[in-house]
């Protein structure tokens, strides 16, 4: 019998996947020539090719594109940790996911999307939450990896290990995008494991 997870994509499905990246590809860009404030349902939608009322098909508001986006990378490190050597610490697999995501994201794109997250209050809240839907999947990712380690134990490690990512990529827009984004990532690591081995030993 067929594993209906192996069930290859219908034709519509296919349609709508197509135009939904069509349209995130579409907002981004125009997010990135105009600026975000500056760009209207309308200039997305004829952009991706597709009438006002299609857009609200599939997504609410302008600011749902970036989110859109901003999922794409807790799938990629979703499945980064999934590839790993279950052999490994969990937290050791956690950072080197972000490392392999980074990695693979960095980019001029990459500074002026991080840009645009703080573009407004709004933003800024979404931004937060998607650092928690962050650890929501690490968390997840942790637990298929390691089915027989604590529970609570993984979500700790999945909390504690995104927190260096995040001050990475702040002290990174800060300073303007000065170095690569994965120096900044290695720096803030650093600056985690001597922090935790300071407070073992004390």
């Amino acid at each position: 019998m067929q594993d209906p997870a192996s069930k290859p994509e219908s034709l519509r499905e296919q349609k709508r996947r197509l135009t939904f990246q069509r349209i995130v590809d579409a907002g981004l860009k125009s997010f990135l020539s105009k600026g975000y404030q500056e760009t209207t349902l309308d200039d997305i939608a004829a952009a991706a090719g597709i009438s006002r009322r299609t857009f609200f098909y599939y997504f609410k508001s302008k600011d749902e594109i970036l989110l859109a986006h901003q999922r794409g990378h807790m799938e990629r490190i979703r499945a980064c940790i999934l590839e790993s050597d279950s052999a490994k610490q969990p937290i050791d697999v956690v950072h080197d996911a972000i490392r392999k995501l980074i990695t693979r994201l960095q980019g001029p794109e990459l500074l002026a999307t991080a840009r645009l997250m703080r573009q407004s209050e709004a933003l800024r809240a979404r931004r937060h939450g998607n650092y928690l839907q962050l650890e929501q999947a690490v968390y997840e990712s942790l637990c298929e990896l390691f089915p027989a380690k604590d529970k609570d134990g993984l979500r700790l490690i999945s909390m504690i290990s995104v927190s260096p990512t995040r001050m990475a990529v702040d002290n990174w827009i800060e300073q303007d995008g000065r170095r690569p984004l994965i120096e900044y990532v290695e720096d803030a690591l650093t600056k985690f494991r001597e922090e935790i081995r300071s407070a073992v030993r004390s």
